[in-house]
């Protein structure tokens, strides 16, 4: 098995501090990992402006290459990945393969991005010297890498959205070095792809300060990564608490600069009449396999379901409570995360107005699935109600007639996405639904799942706050690299002087 070092990349040296902590396996040995320092953090910042000054403009020949190589050196530790991942993480191997395989796809997806060159926007207006009254000059526009960018892994994607996970991955591509600032729920995992991505630094002959990976550290150490100067956005997902203090720090800093967070969201789900006519128990089926896949540990876990009152609707939650309770008990990601669910589920059994439908007990990091219901009425004047719980729980939320569906969507706060079960006479509704969703949600889906985000140019992983702090950004797919490039205009620069992805 791969044993970690538990030491810190920073501009091409393994560094070790003498304070440390201990990650916390699901199963197999602990491991010892140095603690993060600010002197490290601003060692790690220094060094990726400095790095800027090549990296930034490389070739986008150059980046290709880079990013296709971090894939190979990835895929070449394949085994050792998921290993230590299973054991730090509990997830089961098959998906950390998969996870592991989207990794490695981001950065290919990012590598062909680049090479054709749309992502540049480039943009041309030819000179018009003998307009009248003035002569118009010469302007070409192109988009241009902003420089550092700070990335926070996050827990519940030890590979696809942590060292080398999409925000990584875009900055990259962008032409901006990394400082990532490593989750502690899988710290083992995160310094095995420190190490592919170093490989590739050196095989590509890139400048070593262009990646540098921070373990650990306390509150101190994240802030002081938002807080340097040289660092030009930061990329995070996670809780909506710590990415709304990190949001504000970024606001408050004397240059202020854009925080990517993604946040939470409960992902409601709108079972029109028709469809619940058709097929209730189907559709209860596909539910609670997506709430319990992962152990619901996805952002994109479809919480809530709205459903029309009536036996239909009653048999739908029925079956769906059936379908959950065959669930096994599955593993959660840190103990944290298991006491957050456990607490999340206390707030649902100390309402009176929510009844519950399938409860069940779970210890350590250990749970098991939970569904409730509760009236529209209720769920309206009781926000907590609306509110993301991490992990295997659902929601019904009973409306009187299909055609209070529009007003409760609009009680909802932005989402990373919203979803329509419907059937061919639901058109109606699901055409004034549709307004309403899209207004509060980054992908509307229509008979699905949301769980399982496609890496592709279309996809958007975002939305309004609180799922996102950017309304006009995505963190999944090729658009995703706009978050960390600008736009610069060049006005009457001779053919000699111009970059070359503009000469």
């Amino acid at each position: 098995m791969f044993k970690p070092h538990g030491q810190h990349l920073v501009a091409g040296e393994w560094v070790a501090t003498a304070e440390t902590f201990s990650n916390d396996p699901a199963h197999g040995e602990i491991s010892n990992f140095s603690v993060g320092t600010v002197d490290l953090v601003n060692r790690a910042c220094a060094a990726a402006e400095e790095a800027f000054w090549s990296y930034g403009y490389t070739s986008r020949a150059q980046r290709a290459a880079f990013l296709n190589a971090i894939a190979d050196e990835i895929e070449a530790r394949a085994e050792a990945i998921t290993e230590i991942g299973s054991a730090e993480t509990g997830l089961p191997a098959a998906r950390l393969q998969g996870e592991r395989g989207r990794t490695t796809g981001q950065l290919r997806l990012f590598a062909d991005h680049i090479l054709k060159g749309d992502y540049l926007d480039r943009r041309h207006d030819e000179a018009q010297p003998d307009r009248k009254p003035a002569p118009r000059p010469e302007i070409r526009l192109m988009q241009r890498p902003i420089g550092p960018v700070a990335v926070f892994g996050a827990s519940n994607f030890p590979l696809a959205f942590s060292t080398a996970g999409g925000d990584t991955a875009a900055a990259l591509a962008a032409g901006c070095p990394v400082v990532v600032k490593a989750h502690s729920a899988h710290p083992g995992t995160s310094e095995i792809v420190a190490e592919a991505i170093f490989a590739a630094i050196k095989s590509c002959g890139i400048h070593p300060g262009t990646f540098s990976l921070i373990q650990g550290g306390k509150r101190d150490v994240g802030h002081a990564l938002v807080k340097n100067p040289f660092i030009k956005a930061v990329g995070f997902t996670g809780s909506l608490a710590g990415g709304r203090a990190l949001f504000d720090l970024c606001a408050q800093r004397p240059e202020p600069i854009p925080f990517f967070g993604e946040l939470g969201s409960v992902n409601p789900m709108f079972v029109l009449p028709g469809a619940l006519k058709e097929k209730a128990t189907e559709l209860a089926a596909g539910w609670a396999g997506s709430l319990v896949m992962g152990a619901g540990q996805f952002c994109t876990n479809p919480g809530i379901a709205i459903v029309p009152r009536g036996s239909e609707g009653d048999a739908f939650v029925a079956a769906t409570a059936e379908a959950l309770a065959k669930t096994a008990p599955q593993t959660m990601l840190t103990s944290g995360i298991a006491q957050a669910y456990h607490d999340g589920k206390a707030r649902f059994d100390g309402r009176n107005s929510v009844r519950s439908v399938l409860a069940t007990e779970s210890t350590g990091r250990e749970c098991r699935p939970n569904l409730y219901e509760v009236q529209a009425e209720a769920f309206i004047e009781d926000h907590a109600l609306s509110e993301e719980v991490f992990g295997p729980l659902g929601l019904v939320v009973r409306v009187a007639s299909a055609d209070e569906m529009p007003a409760l969507a609009k009680n909802f706060e932005g989402q990373l996405t919203a979803t329509m079960q419907m059937a061919d006479e639901d058109t109606a509704l699901a055409r004034n639904l549709l307004p309403i969703l899209e207004r509060k949600a980054g992908r509307v889906l229509v008979n699905g799942f949301p769980t399982g985000v496609e890496v592709v140019d279309s996809m958007v992983h975002g939305g309004p706050y609180p799922a996102s702090t950017n309304f006009g950004a995505t963190s999944v797919g090729t658009m995703s690299i706009r978050r960390f490039l600008r736009p610069v205009s060049y006005q009457n620069i001779p053919a000699g002087v111009l970059p070359d992805d503009l000469a």
